[in-house]
Formats: structure tokens, C-alpha cells, sequence
């Protein structure tokens, strides 16, 4: 028997936020860790993880679930992933559910596929019965309609990359979780809304085993941050395959974070991972990166929490 642990991320970027959007950002990744947890006695590593990320969904906090920004149309779109006993589900470009990570759950239990995308997997979505999204928060569309009149204005509004980074950095990413259970397996998922102002259509690295998530025998992990950057370093399966050749999670961390940041730069990427013995490590190039974990005794410990303006 293993001692159960969870670990959680709230997005990596520059997260420059007010003290009072700081303590919605702690609770929820309170609330998440508390409510994963507590799947812990009876379920498996699966079930802690989707938990976990469903609270996150659903917190608004974050850019995931009913918290997801919107795209250069102004509609939502959103991605997920699991991954457990080496098998994977995972849905693109989702527009129906209120939490993808659950819709990607069933492809995981009920098809023979990895990933199902756009309105196919909406209409999977609505056979299931889960809830629907309620559509953009206020802030989203308040933000949304800033740029859109700058445009209208003749202003320039870049990509994500380049000089417009640092504003997408500022607003929020994915979130995801990894999870020993005590029968000594793991897990992981993943869950987002993609990138602020990104072309319809765009599914970045939460979805893609190996990029976003990736869980094996050895350990699992969570990447966030820049997903095309992501995709072209498959940042969580580096890091799981250096565990599995025997290097500490912490070194096989910060090995795959490194290939990433000496290719495409600071600011573009986190991960958050565990291996079988329950060690577990977060690291980013980023100014900030909520996560925390929960341990066997209950003990809650937050970290990469953003700084306050």
C-alpha cells in the first residue's frame, strides 16, 4: 500500500492580480486538493485527478471550465486530457460541456479512441448528459470587446506571441493534476480554454498524450504554458521518461524544462509531476505557477503563488 498524494496547478505565467483575486486563486486550489483527496480512500489516482480538475473547472478562477477565455470570434472552446494504466482520453475544441475533463473521462471509459474533437465530441457530450457550459464569464467578454474595438480602431493586436506574451501570461492557463494512489498508481489530467484571442479552430497541448499530460508505471506529469511550444518539446513525456530511466523527479523536471527554455525562451512553460515512491516536484520559467499538493495526513502545502499588485 502507497500514501495516497495529489498535486495540482493553476497555470504558469506572470499572474499579476489583485490581493483579492490571490485568495479566490488559494481557495480553489484549496478546494481542489480537498475535494480530489478525498476520492483517495475508495477510488483510484483517475478519479482524484478528474476531481480535482473538475473543481478547478469549475471554480471560474482559472482559464478552464466555466472560467475559459474566448477566441478571435468570441466563442469558447476548450480541451482536455486524462491519462491512467497507459491508456488516454481526450477531447479538442469542445464547445458544450461545462467540465471537458469529464467528457474526456468517457472517451477514456466507453471508446476504443484517444482523441475526439469539435462538434463530434459536442455531440458525444450531449448523449452523456453533462451539464452545459454556461458561455464566457463577464471578464472575458469585457476583455474581449476591449480588443475588439482597438482593432476597429485601426490598432495593431499581435498573436499570443511575441509582443502580445506577456499580456496572455498575465491572465491565466490550464490547469492540471498527478496522483499516487495507494494501490501505487497514477494519473494525470489536464484541462483548458485555450489562449486569449487564438484563431478558431486552434487545439494547443492539452489534449496531445505526452505533450500536455502523460502517466505510466513511472510517474506522471502536467505541462502548462505555451501550447505550441509544448507540442514541439513533448514536455510531459520527457520528464516521465527520465523518471522511468531512473533520475529523480526533480532532476527529470527541470531536464525537460531546461530543453524547453533553451529552445524557444523564459516564459513559456511549467510542469508539475510525480513518481511512484510519492516525490514530487513543480517548476516553471515563468514569474508565477500555483500548485499545491495534499499528502496522506491531510497537510496542505501551496506554492508558485503570483505576486499582487
Amino acid at each position: 500500500m502507497r500514501i495516497p498524494i495529489l498535486v495540482i496547478h493553476g497555470g504558469a505565467g506572470s499572474w499579476r492580480i489583485d490581493s483579492g483575486f490571490l485568495d479566490e486563486v488559494k481557495k480553489a486550489l484549496v478546494n481542489a486538493l480537498v475535494n480530489g483527496f478525498k476520492l483517495s480512500y475508495d477510488g483510484s489516482a483517475l478519479d482524484m485527478v478528474i476531481e480535482a480538475v473538475r473543481t478547478l473547472e469549475d471554480s471560474g478562477v482559472f482559464n478552464a471550465g466555466i472560467g475559459s477565455t474566448v477566441d478571435l470570434s468570441g466563442n469558447i472552446s476548450m480541451d482536455a486530457g486524462i491519462m491512467f494504466n497507459d491508456k488516454a482520453g481526450a477531447v479538442g475544441y469542445v464547445k458544450y460541456p461545462k467540465n471537458p475533463v469529464l467528457l474526456a473521462k468517457y472517451v477514456y471509459e466507453y471508446t476504443d479512441h484517444i482523441l475526439i474533437v469539435g462538434s463530434a465530441a459536442d455531440e458525444l457530450a450531449k448523449k452523456f448528459n453533462l451539464a452545459p457550459h454556461p458561455g464566457p464569464n463577464k471578464r472575458w467578454i469585457k476583455l474581449y470587446r476591449e480588443y475588439m474595438e482597438k482593432i476597429k480602431q485601426g490598432e495593431k493586436v499581435a498573436t499570443y506571441y511575441g509582443k502580445s506574451l506577456k499580456l496572455w501570461m498575465n491572465i491565466g492557463d490550464t490547469v492540471g493534476a498527478v496522483a499516487l494512489d495507494k494501490n501505487g498508481k497514477l494519473a494525470a489530467a489536464v484541462s483548458t480554454g485555450g489562449v486569449f484571442l487564438k484563431l478558431p479552430g486552434r487545439i494547443g497541448d492539452s489534449p496531445i498524450p505526452g505533450a500536455g499530460f502523460y502517466a505510466n508505471k513511472c510517474g506522471a506529469a502536467v505541462s502548462t504554458g505555451v501550447g505550441e511550444y509544448i507540442i514541439s518539446t513533448y514536455l510531459a513525456l520527457r520528464a516521465v521518461d527520465e523518471i522511468c530511466r531512473g533520475v529523480d523527479v526533480i532532476t527529470a523536471s527541470k531536464k525537460a524544462l531546461e530543453i524547453l527554455t533553451n529552445r524557444f525562451g523564459a516564459n513559456t512553460a511549467g510542469i508539475i509531476a510525480i513518481d511512484r515512491d510519492g516525490n514530487l516536484y513543480a517548476i516553471y520559467n515563468t514569474e508565477a505557477m500555483p500548485w499545491g499538493y495534499i499528502d496522506g495526513d491531510g497537510n496542505i502545502v501551496l506554492g508558485g503563488l503570483p505576486k499582487t499588485l
